[in-house]
């Protein structure tokens, strides 16, 4: 699948980046070169001394740019193959207070990527997103699903051009930067004594990253084009979180944030009909036709019409054990 084939990975040296990257370099050893794509020329150097890449370092290439950038993104994407794209402003206070600069790099950075992989003539495209991008009501969320909206249709306007695009959407990723379980393993180290909730009845999805790198693999290996990709996996409430974490302390609530919901949405009733239903996962199917793309996936079934997936209606649950397995193996 990834013989002789070069990868660009836009947010390289972040939680997913590096695990991906690490990943197709140990189960894909054929695979020609990947590019780290990023901004942070720390980051990059720290990511290069990194035990685990020093193996690898004669088919890692690190290459600093910014995807605001479109000008840097073609020389990038020059005789580039596969891009996975995971370079976001993500924090959702930070979004929130800096709306025009989550815009710029989650919205215009996103269709620069779209036209410089067509206009160099890259094969695939996988977008990540996430959960908050499903009936956003903050405006990380609105900026992803704009996001989104923009790599699906970008089927649609490459021309006599083979370049295909999909989108791979997943929840919490238990451990990586910004999520509560690190913020909360902190308060214990520094001898609290209770840990807040905003809300008791909150559930989240959670999954580990090599959950998420699954299923980019899937994506790129089974996309026709304009598909956005939705895991199954399950689900937790934030009071049995804080017990897996630290059973000896009392939990308070402290109110819902802005921007919060208390059950996160993958998928909602308004997908349902293009809606496909798989072992591991979900394909929504974009709503327009997209010229010389026909979508054949005889082992799959349609939901119900009133079909939603959020995490507070899931069938799968984490207990507190389960979770305390998973926090271990971070």
């Amino acid at each position: 699948m990834l013989k002789d084939k070069t990868i660009l990975v836009t947010g390289g040296t972040g939680s997913f980046g590096k695990k991906f990257i690490k990943t197709v370099f140990e189960k894909h050893p054929d695979v020609k070169k990947i590019i780290v794509f990023s901004r942070d020329e720390y980051k990059q150097f720290v990511m290069s001394t990194m035990p685990e890449f020093k193996p690898y370092l004669n088919k890692l290439r690190f290459f600093i740019g910014d995807v605001r950038d479109k000008e840097r993104l073609m020389r990038a994407f020059e005789n580039v193959d596969i891009v996975i794209h995971a370079a976001a402003l993500k924090q959702v206070p930070a979004c929130e207070y800096n709306p025009f600069e989550a815009i710029k790099t989650n919205v215009l950075g996103a269709q620069n990527i779209i036209d410089a992989a067509i206009d160099r003539g890259v094969k695939k495209v996988v977008a990540l997103s996430t959960d908050k991008a499903c009936a956003p009501i903050n405006l990380y969320g609105a900026t992803k699903l704009c996001s989104d909206k923009l790599f699906i249709a970008g089927n649609a306007y490459c021309g006599d051009k083979d370049t295909r695009f999909a989108v791979v959407r997943y929840g919490n990723v238990a451990g990586s930067r910004g999520s509560v379980i690190p913020y909360w393993q902190k308060l214990v180290k520094e001898g609290a004594k209770e840990l807040p909730i905003t809300d008791m009845n909150m559930t989240r999805f959670w999954l580990k990253l090599e959950q998420a790198v699954e299923m980019v693999l899937e994506a790129i290996e089974n996309m026709h084009g304009g598909e956005l990709y939705v895991k199954k996996i399950p689900s937790m409430r934030m009071p049995d979180l804080a017990k897996a974490i630290a059973p000896e302390l009392k939990t308070v609530e402290v109110g819902i944030r802005p921007g919060e919901k208390i059950h996160e949405q993958m998928i909602t009733q308004a997908d349902a009909p293009n809606t496909i239903e798989f072992n591991d996962y979900y394909i929504i199917l974009p709503q327009m036709d997209f010229e010389n793309i026909e979508y054949k996936y005889p082992n799959a079934k349609c939901v119900a019409p009133d079909f939603e997936y959020h995490s507070g209606n899931n069938d799968r649950w984490l207990t507190i054990d389960e979770m305390r397995k998973l926090i271990s193996e971070i």
